[in-house]
């Protein structure tokens, strides 16, 4: 961290903190309601509870004012004259509201006695009646899938999760797109997450689903996020029970193939302290296959190739998380978490080269196998503070995270050639070994700032700063004549990527009525260093970028509205888009990052309109995004039949789309959703070829059903279809796939039994074709085959519906 950017921060933080200290003068209300907030069972005092004065109806809805109770329970609340709701929460109680609240002048002080709040968390002496989330709630600017509902998760991973999320595709490798487009940010807690550091989206297989409490999924955020993501930002959010007393969750896995697994989340409410712990470890046997054929052609010669693989990973994946809320005071709380994770992998993968003439006879064959043994531990470290001022909403929360990510990888390969009737040709056999150590360690600070201005508006700003380094030690080396392993050219250095990242945003929003309207400004500065140590070419850059974003909502009735929006976003080229090691698992296909890759910059546009309805909702959506310099991988194919895949800039594209997603109860046993995206893009490639430049086309349809049937027995089917889509270089041909899920409680409510088929019929297949100068391929991947899981899940505690004679305490 520089002493520039030192400055820079603690400077802001300084002047946020003594802006929060001043308030505006603001007219003394005409009365007050006050009251002492306690539970309903041992009629203890509640301190630290938020108490809210609100008016309005529906989404008409608005905030007076607000507060927390003080230590004792007690609250004082000014208000003018008028009928409002008193809404109370806490931690770990169901909210209570009481309508119906008038002051007058007559009766300018309404003194309310005890009220009374039911714990979420009772002990389970009885048949409990749990209370259940909506497993999707909508609204225009942000989607919120409650994933533990959702019985196809069961015995899964984070990948799992999103790939049954509407919006989001995952390909069979674990690549994760939102509405068709590869660039999107994936948080965690709403931070970074060493887990998509150098592995991008693939990596969160290693995360349990179990561990996973909710997804949000903004698909135009403002200027408070991160600019990164052209497509949006998908913030996956971990278990954090905060119930009064002690509180608790277990969960066994098994599964075809072997997956094994356990989870426990725990948690300690008490007073002023609330402390979680969640653990995870699974074992699983991930078995692949595939095949690739192609055709090589110039002037003079031609060949055909065609590639048979098959292997498999088993892998160890423990992950801890344990963190700390200490209520300082009744407006203040300091967070601390920790998370650790490790996983441990060995991957075995054999491939068969089969490489005939022109006369499609078979001229060798070569058999060549992978043998690796992976090692991953990583930790996150975040420390929060939380000031809440006595105006309701306004708040100052800053923050700060260490990510420290470490990957080892050692790597040999054998391979054999043979002529057509199986005679070895040793003069062509391989031994070579690649060794490949990768580290990463961030901090990241941030301080956001939030007030309440002119009648019902509001004001944020906030800075953040990421600091960001990593290395990768990588070395692949080769048998000679002589038995000495050599490495090979230009595969021998040391790569290392610097990233400083200081952002600074404002956002002021109003209402008028039925109108709300936000504008934001974000502010980015880049500094980015690549160095490749031995060979020394060091590559700096900086740029700074302005982000402006706006909302406009118009709530056309309480269950009616629509909003428009735009913000403009960057995909910077990352630390994997930029490294010039090249993989080495495939001997004839090689993967590499592009040193010279510029960033991509996006203009989104999205037209929204939502509509809730006595059984259901319906979400629609038409969105328009502008994207320059973008960032796509091309396939090149040299004269022997050997492929180099790398990222390049194409010119630009203009993508058009619609999206409909609706939830539909159609009885009190069943229940539907549906979601449908389609979308128009025009591609320019032209300035790495002609032929680049293309139109294309594609859709995705996901449609899940839901049968509650007697005795506790829900069963649920999941149908997908993604249609066939041309890329610039060719065309990713369609995918489809099917899965079932039944579940059932036991123990008297306190387990649930869950047994989940994923892709049914083995159809989840990745089939590419690419097209380029001199060559034709053709791919068909089955990373993953059909998944069979079976789970059950006890609970120590449990919410459970609060009756309404236990909420309401004597006046």
């Amino acid at each position: 961290m520089t002493t520039k950017s030192l400055c820079f921060f603690v400077g802001f933080a300084l002047f946020c903190m003594l802006s929060a200290t001043h308030t505006c003068a603001q007219q003394r209300a005409s009365g007050k309601i006050t009251g002492k907030v306690i539970d309903a069972q041992n009629k203890q005092a509640l301190g630290f509870a938020t108490v809210s004065v609100i008016t309005g109806e529906g989404s008409g809805r608005q905030l007076v004012d607000g507060s927390i109770t003080a230590e004792n329970g007690t609250f004082t609340l000014p208000a003018m004259e008028g009928t409002y709701t008193l809404v109370v929460e806490f931690i770990g109680y169901e909210p209570l509201e009481l309508p119906g609240m008038t002051i007058s002048r007559e009766k300018s002080t309404l003194n309310l006695g005890d009220v009374s709040l039911t714990s979420s968390a009772e002990n389970l002496d009885e048949v409990v009646v749990q209370g259940e989330k909506n497993l999707m709630e909508l609204s225009l600017d942000k989607r919120i899938f409650n994933v533990g509902k959702d019985l196809a998760n069961a015995g899964g991973t984070a990948t799992d999760i999103l790939m049954n999320l509407p919006s989001i595709n995952v390909d069979p490798e674990g690549n994760v797109r939102l509405r068709g487009s590869e660039n999107v940010r994936i948080l965690i807690d709403g931070k970074p997450s060493g887990l998509v550091s150098f592995k991008g989206s693939s990596g969160l297989q290693q995360l349990p689903a179990n561990l996973i409490e909710s997804v949000e999924v903004i698909t135009n955020p403002s200027a408070r996020y991160e600019a990164e993501g052209m497509a949006g930002v998908i913030n996956i959010v971990l278990k954090k029970e905060n119930s009064q007393g002690f509180n608790g969750s277990f969960e066994g896995i098994t599964g075809s193939p072997l997956n094994l697994g356990f989870a426990a989340n725990l948690n300690y409410r008490k007073n002023k302290i609330n402390w979680f712990v969640n653990y995870g470890f699974v074992y699983r046997h991930t078995p692949r296959e595939g095949f690739l054929r192609q055709d090589v052609f110039s002037a003079d010669t031609s060949f055909y190739t065609e590639q048979f693989t098959e292997g498999f990973v088993n892998s160890r994946n423990n992950n801890v998380r344990a963190g700390l809320d200490y209520f300082l005071s009744e407006t203040s709380v300091l967070t601390g978490s920790y998370l650790l994770r490790r996983s441990d992998a060995h991957r075995i993968t054999d491939i068969r080269y089969e490489d005939y003439d022109v006369s499609r006879n078979l001229d060798s064959y070569f058999q060549r196998q992978q043998n690796e043994v992976e090692n991953e531990p990583n930790s996150e470290i975040s420390v929060s503070y939380s000031k809440s001022f006595e105006q309701a909403g306004h708040k100052l929360v800053a923050a700060v995270t260490n990510l420290d990510y470490w990957e080892n990888s050692d790597q040999r390969y054998t391979e054999f050639a043979f002529r057509p009737d199986g005679t070895p040709i040793p003069s062509r056999n391989l031994l070579q070994t690649s060794i490949n150590d990768e580290f990463e360690r961030q901090w990241l600070l941030q301080l956001d700032y939030t007030k309440p201005v002119f009648k019902e508006g509001n004001f944020e700003t906030g800075i953040r700063s990421s600091f960001r380094d990593m290395e990768n030690d990588f070395i692949v080396s080769e048998q000679n004549e002589s038995g000495e392993m050599i490495p090979l050219p230009g595969l021998e250095d040391v790569f290392l990527y610097d990233e400083d990242i200081h952002a600074a945003y404002a956002i002021l929003g109003n209402k008028s009525q039925k109108l709300s309207y936000q504008g934001g400004l974000r502010a980015e500065n880049t500094h980015v260093k690549t160095t490749l140590v031995l060979a020394n070419d060091i590559n700096p850059r900086q740029y700074t970028n302005l982000f402006p974003s706006a909302h406009v909502t118009y709530n056309i009735s309480p269950d009616d509205a629509m909003q428009v929006s735009y913000s403009r976003r960057i995909r910077r080229p990352f630390y994997g888009d930029l490294s010039p090691f090249v993989t080495f698992s495939d001997a004839r296909n090689f993967w590499s990052g592009n040193p010279d890759l510029e960033p991509e910059f996006t203009d989104a546009y999205e037209v929204g309109h939502i509509k809730y309805m006595d059984k259901g909702s319906i979400f629609s959506t038409v969105y328009f995004r502008n994207t320059q310099d973008k960032i796509e991988k091309i396939r090149t194919v040299d004269e022997d039949g050997f492929s180099m895949t790398l990222p390049q800039n194409l010119l630009s594209e203009r993508a058009y789309g619609a999206e409909f997603t609706s939830d539909y109860n159609a009885t009190d046993w069943w229940k539907m959703d549906l979601n449908l995206n389609v979308f128009y893009a025009q591609i320019d490639g032209s300035n790495i070829m002609e032929a680049y430049k293309r139109d294309t086309y594609s859709w995705f349809a996901r449609y899940t059903t839901r049968f509650s049937l007697p005795n506790t027995l829900d069963i649920q089917l999941r149908t997908n279809y993604e249609g066939r889509q041309r890329v610039a270089q060719g065309t990713r041909k369609a995918l489809y796939y099917a899965d079932l899920s039944g579940s059932k409680d036991v123990f008297n409510g306190r387990g649930t039994l869950v047994l989940n088929i994923m892709d049914i019929f083995n159809t989840r297949r990745t089939r590419m074709i690419f097209e380029g100068p001199g060559f034709i391929t053709e791919s068909d991947v089955l990373p993953r085959r059909r998944q069979i899981n079976l789970s059950l899940n006890y609970r120590i505690k449990q919410s459970k519906t609060a009756k309404k004679s236990d909420i309401l305490g004597a006046d």
